[in-house]
């Protein structure tokens, strides 16, 4: 199966030199969107389901709320080209990451903001830019920031009718919404 948008493959093995990152911050099709935008630096995007218990878990299963995963936007990625602090700042701001299991009208645990990290870098960037947004959404009167950031769990693709949805369908549901809180350049690490 090949990206609608740019038709590399939506599955490894990935060209050399090229990292993987993992994000949920709510509804997939437009997480999924604000990636794929950001030109040649990033090689494919895909959505799935990430952060549960259920293997290979189907839309349905992932709905109830019994399996655990959140929906996740894979994003494979050419660090010369784009940066993983780039790929955290598009992440923190374009949803409110201090809703909890939910973002806006959406509702449950599938919905929940997340990074999965595949590398101790990312961890390490990834913590280091959730206390420096943090510390701009709170002088914004914002609560605390909920993502969850962890290891990178198993990352289940989802069905072919969810993938590049809304290039497919270009007036389908996006009820993603940032909070309109600018990401500090940096993020307030060094890469290690």
């Amino acid at each position: 199966m090949e990206h609608f948008v740019n038709h590399h493959p939506l599955r490894g093995p990935f060209p050399q030199g090229l990292e993987q990152a993992v994000f949920g911050m709510g509804c997939f099709w437009g997480a999924e969107r604000r990636f794929w935008r950001l030109g040649d630096g990033v090689f494919v995007t895909a959505v799935g389901y990430a952060g549960g218990t259920t293997e290979n878990p189907s839309y349905e299963q992932v709905c109830t709320g019994r399996t655990g995963h959140a929906e996740a936007v894979l994003v494979v990625f050419d660090p010369a080209q784009i940066s993983y602090e780039t790929l955290l700042q598009t992440f923190w701001e374009s949803h409110d990451p201090t809703q909890g299991d939910r973002q806006g009208n959406d509702i449950g645990t599938q919905y929940r903001s997340a990074i999965f990290c595949s590398s101790d870098a990312q961890l390490r960037l990834a913590e280091a830019s959730r206390r420096a947004y943090g510390a701009a959404l709170s002088a914004k009167g914002y609560g605390p920031i909920t993502t969850q950031i962890a290891p990178a769990p198993p990352f289940y693709y989802a069905e072919a009718y969810h993938q590049q949805y809304l290039a497919k369908n270009p007036d389908g549901y996006c009820g993603l919404g940032g909070t309109g809180v600018a990401c500090p350049a940096g993020l307030g690490a060094e890469p290690a």
